[in-house]
């Protein structure tokens, strides 16, 4: 792979977003020490976080995150309804940011109705209005980022957020840490040398491959998540994957028939060295079961001291990944032209 051929297929400049992803970070987490306007004083039991896509993914991040620490449940809507146990004691985190996404107003609307209390994130358009106009509590994110190249944004504030809300620990110098460490991969990922850049050696090796990723079912399921969907939004290629324990219960059997098949398959193998020690046993065992089976399996640990360190080392890896496998399909990562062929389609008659 050449400069030029990233400057021929990045027509919207997404390597240098993501080469600056540790100043967007920065950013974020200042915007989340900005916040002043909180809550009501009452007492909140429950979290719901709205939103759809990229908006969503901080959410997911979150709530995973918080898995083992959160003092309250922490759940994410990706859809028009709350779920009926929301009530005055739920607060309804409304995460759009184009502040347009219809499933999220939809669960504003419903949100203002159930008296829950509420705060809004976005970077403007009509959920910024709303939320002004109703004064509720509003953090207002830079615009100019497709929404999955927007997640410091989704996920810092809102961090920051919780330990203002006394819900969890303060995470300053974990949050200064990965900002780091994301600055010293920056460097790493930007150089068109393979045997350095393991996001170009992943991407090579996975090219003509459809990627299915295995991972913990608590601590690096956002990881898997997020993997995916970079797949499919910045590479336009279809990817799938699966948790532990679950898949051992049921997909691990597919891994049969249709042999010819399963060689196209790449695995992704995550682990983290705090997952359940039955989990890592088992992710012995499937591998050695897979290995015979598929094109390729690949193990990647992330790293770094703490949990988050290693979720957001994982997670720029495989944004960069999907980029190269982009330009190594020889398109523009950027646009999404089947999600905006459906959001027209929504606005018709």
């Amino acid at each position: 792979m050449t400069e030029r051929e990233i400057q021929l297929y990045d027509g919207s400049d997404m390597f240098s977003v993501l080469e600056h992803f540790g100043d967007q970070i920065e950013e974020a987490y200042n915007i989340g020490k900005n916040i002043k306007q909180i809550l009501e004083q009452k007492p909140i039991n429950k979290i719901l976080i709205c939103g759809m896509g990229g908006s969503a993914i901080g959410g997911d991040l979150l709530r995973s995150y918080l898995w083992f620490e959160s003092r309250v449940p922490i759940y994410v809507i990706r859809n028009y309804r709350l779920p009926a146990f929301s009530d005055e004691n739920t607060l309804v985190i409304c995460s759009s940011y184009s502040g347009n996404t219809e499933e999220t107003l939809a669960c504003y609307d419903e949100a203002k109705n159930k008296k829950c209390s509420i705060i809004c994130i976005s970077s403007g358009g009509k959920l910024s209005l709303l939320a002004e106009n109703d004064s509720y509590p509003l953090i207002t994110i830079p615009r100019g980022y497709q929404p999955r190249c927007a997640i410091a944004y989704s996920f810092f504030p809102l961090l920051v957020l919780m330990n203002k809300l006394n819900l969890v620990k303060d995470k300053s110098g974990i949050i200064y840490r990965i900002i780091n460490r994301i600055r010293k991969k920056s460097q790493v990922y930007i150089t068109l040398d393979e045997i350095h850049n393991n996001a170009l050696k992943i991407s090579k090796l996975i090219l003509g491959k459809i990627p299915v990723i295995y991972s913990s079912a608590d601590l690096l399921d956002i990881v898997n998540l997020r993997w995916r969907g970079q797949f499919s939004e910045n590479a336009k290629s279809l990817a799938y994957g699966n948790l532990l324990p679950e898949m051992n219960h049921n997909e691990i059997v597919g891994w049969q028939e249709n042999p010819e098949l399963l060689k196209n398959l790449a695995v992704i193998a995550f682990r983290d060295k705090e997952d359940y020690s039955r989990i890592l046993k088992r992710m012995d065992i499937i591998l050695d079961l897979i290995k015979p089976m598929a094109g390729l399996v690949l193990e990647i640990d992330g790293e770094g001291d703490t949990l988050l360190e290693r979720i957001f080392d994982l997670i720029y890896l495989g944004d960069w990944v999907s980029f190269y496998l982009a330009i190594l399909h020889k398109i523009d990562p950027t646009p999404v032209e089947k999600i905006n062929y459906l959001k027209n389609k929504l606005t018709e008659n």
